[in-house]
């Protein structure tokens, strides 16, 4: 995969069948000017809410580039579980049997089919970076990697070799520097952070003559009508209440500091990477709410 020029990328993932929020975020990319040829999705289009097909439906209309999640892996093998990585004895593995077999039963052959073809990774080089664009972590698909785990982080980054690993599933947002690299979490747009507040998130990169910049934005969207369609499917009422309070329904998945941050409102964030001769150093800075 190749982007020419400096015309900034925008990156998400996890739509999870909220067609609302997929939306919203197609209208969000139309007035930052950014098409779909310079958009990254890392996956997991089905999901959580209601409208698996119509959500399918709504990215390969869009057009943008694209990897399979766990989920996507699944349902195009017809598989029994979502493939999460959740523990068997875990609040998020009872749920699980609530959400996938409703969105397993609710998709096309056509989007099983292509699901199959989705790719679980993409490369590429932007603003003098290399990017390498994995869904969960780059060892497993559906590996979580959170923020706190710095043990975790250089492990994983260090395997992908790329200056900037792009990843998804976990489901909140965050941008770590891990000794020479970066792992840029964008967070997702179907689901919201656990941090009390409905909105939902994806990433900008941009670049300029001497730097790359990475962000991390909020996305609001019409969360009422993605929650009244999820309580009238009936198959997934606790992530219902979590489209219209913000808090996830269960913890179980969370390390300690991501736990202890439930319910506190997310600042936006960015890192800059500054290009002098053949270094490269940044700077990493919380942007105005």
């Amino acid at each position: 995969m190749q982007f020419t020029g400096t015309a900034p990328l925008l990156v998400f993932g996890g739509p999870y069948s909220n067609r609302e929020a997929v939306l919203a975020l197609r209208a969000e990319a139309r007035c930052l000017g950014i098409g779909a040829d310079r958009i990254i999705c890392t996956g997991d289009t089905i999901a959580y809410c209601a409208d698996p097909e119509e959500t399918v439906a709504l990215i390969r209309d869009w057009g943008v580039h694209i990897i399979a999640g766990n989920c996507e892996e699944q349902v195009a093998a017809r598989a029994a579980d979502c493939g999460c990585g959740f523990d068997d004895d875990t609040t998020c593995n009872v749920l699980s049997k609530g959400w996938y077999p409703y969105a397993n039963a609710h998709v096309s052959d056509a989007s099983r089919s292509w699901m199959a073809t989705l790719p679980t990774t993409l490369r590429f080089n932007y603003g003098g970076a290399s990017f390498r664009v994995v869904h969960g972590g780059v060892t497993r698909i559906n590996k979580f990697i959170f923020a706190s785990e710095a043990a975790t982080l250089a492990s994983e980054a260090a395997s992908a070799h790329a200056d900037v690993v792009i990843a998804g599933h976990m489901g909140l947002p965050f941008i770590a520097r891990t000794g020479r690299q970066v792992w840029f979490n964008a967070g997702v747009i179907g689901m919201p952070a656990n941090d009390g507040t409905a909105d939902t998130w994806f990433g900008l990169i941009t670049a300029s003559d001497d730097a790359v910049k990475l962000e991390t934005r909020r996305l609001s969207y019409d969360f009422h009508t993605a929650a009244a369609r999820l309580r009238r499917s009936g198959h997934a009422n606790t992530y219902a209440r979590s489209l219209v309070t913000g808090l996830w329904p269960s913890l179980d998945i969370l390390p300690e500091a991501e736990q202890l941050a439930t319910g506190k409102r997310l600042r936006p964030k960015s890192l800059v990477f500054k290009r002098t001769g053949s270094s490269r150093h940044s700077t990493v800075n919380a942007a105005a709410l």
